[in-house]
């Protein structure tokens, strides 16, 4: 399971609202390179991003599913990147003095990513995951900046 934290200078509530408008998520997820439909209900639970992840030309078609949802504390989601399987990704934030604090948690939970031993998977799931945090730290401090 790989862990990442981040300080942001912005309110929980500007995080949640980056992640509630599911057409920026190619924009903060590393991986994701194009999105194709948001369901109506994203980011009720049992709704679906349709995203493609990859380089061109080898884009593979997948989605991501809210399991849990509450903002603007805690999202769960189920993230599909077949043929590499499934993860289970969790995000916290937690309002601080200066900003926020979020949390990023992943687990390979279905497929081949699943088989590979944590010691060898955790490492390239944490520097990812670095960079997708600042990538919503960019989005989300952008919207603080510009008030909303």
């Amino acid at each position: 399971m790989s862990r990442n934290v981040r300080r942001m200078s912005c309110t929980p509530e500007e995080v949640f609202a980056v992640m509630a408008d599911g057409w920026l998520y190619p924009s903060w997820v590393v991986g994701a390179s194009r999105m194709r439909s948001v369901d109506d209900a994203w980011p009720a639970e049992g709704a679906q991003l349709h995203h493609s992840f990859g380089v061109w030309p080898v884009l593979i078609d997948d989605t991501t599913e809210v399991r849990e949802y509450d903002a603007p504390r805690r999202i769960v989601l189920r993230a599909r990147g077949w043929p590499m399987g499934e993860a289970r990704v969790v995000i916290e934030v937690r309002p601080s003095e200066d900003g926020c604090v979020v949390r990023i948690t992943e687990d390979a939970v279905a497929g081949p990513g699943a088989w590979i031993p944590r010691w060898i998977l955790n490492p390239p799931l944490h520097l990812r995951n670095a960079e997708t945090l600042q990538r919503l730290a960019f989005l989300a401090e952008g919207r603080a900046a510009r008030g909303g």
